[in-house]
Order: structure tokens, then C-alpha cells, then sequence
């Protein structure tokens, strides 16, 4: 599992790759808390191009960061997300409140109106 963070415009991207299970949930929730306190950004972004496999408790880490996000404001989009990581997130109804895009650019445009965000 490796994490990258990138900031732009107003939102934290996060670049997640590997596998997102219970045996690392809890680190990327406490990487992301961390970046996001220093990071100055109201949006969060999760970037899955490169998660392999995601279980219930990658659900639980994406939800927490919803919400936490929420509290300060601000928006969570998921994108670039295969099609078995899509598929968790209808099973689980997460479609509902956290939106998917099929890139960073369209889901900054859609988080703030940013015009050329990549």
C-alpha cells in the first residue's frame, strides 16, 4: 500500500495504490487526517487508479473522511475507481453521498467550478 498527496485548488488529492483492507485502513485514515490538518484544502479527493481490492473497511475509511471533511465544509469525490472498487461502492450505497468522477479534473470542476484544474 502507498499513498501520495497532492494539493490543488482547494482540495487534498489523495493517490492511494494496492490494496485497501483491514490491515491498513486505519494507517491511510490517520496519513489523510494528518495531511488534510496541515494541507489547508477544504475538498478531498480519493484517487483509486491504483487500488487493486478494497473491503469493508476501506468503505469505513472513506466514510469517516466524508463525514470529517463535511464537518469543515468541505466536499469528498472519489475517481479513476475500477470497476470491482465501483461496485463495492453501489453495493453499499455510497454513490448516494460521495460522488465519482472519472478524473481529478472533472471532480475539481464539480467540487468548486475550477476551470482547468489539471
Amino acid at each position: 500500500m502507498k499513498i501520495e498527496f497532492q494539493k490543488k485548488s482547494s482540495a487534498l488529492i489523495v493517490k492511494i495504490q494496492g490494496e485497501i483492507d483491514h490491515h491498513c485502513a486505519a494507517i491511510i485514515r490517520e496519513k489523510i487526517e494528518k495531511e488534510y490538518q496541515k494541507s489547508d484544502t477544504k475538498n478531498l479527493v480519493f484517487d483509486f487508479e491504483f487500488v487493486t481490492f478494497m473491503d469493508s473497511s476501506g468503505i469505513g475509511m472513506v466514510i469517516g473522511r466524508y463525514k470529517n471533511v463535511l464537518a469543515y465544509g468541505g466536499k469528498t469525490a472519489v475517481v479513476n475507481a475500477n470497476e470491482k472498487v465501483s461496485k463495492i461502492f453501489q453495493m453499499a450505497g455510497m454513490q448516494k453521498i460521495i460522488p465519482q468522477y472519472q478524473s481529478v479534473a472533472e471532480a475539481l470542476q464539480q467540487m468548486g467550478g475550477v476551470k482547468n484544474a489539471v
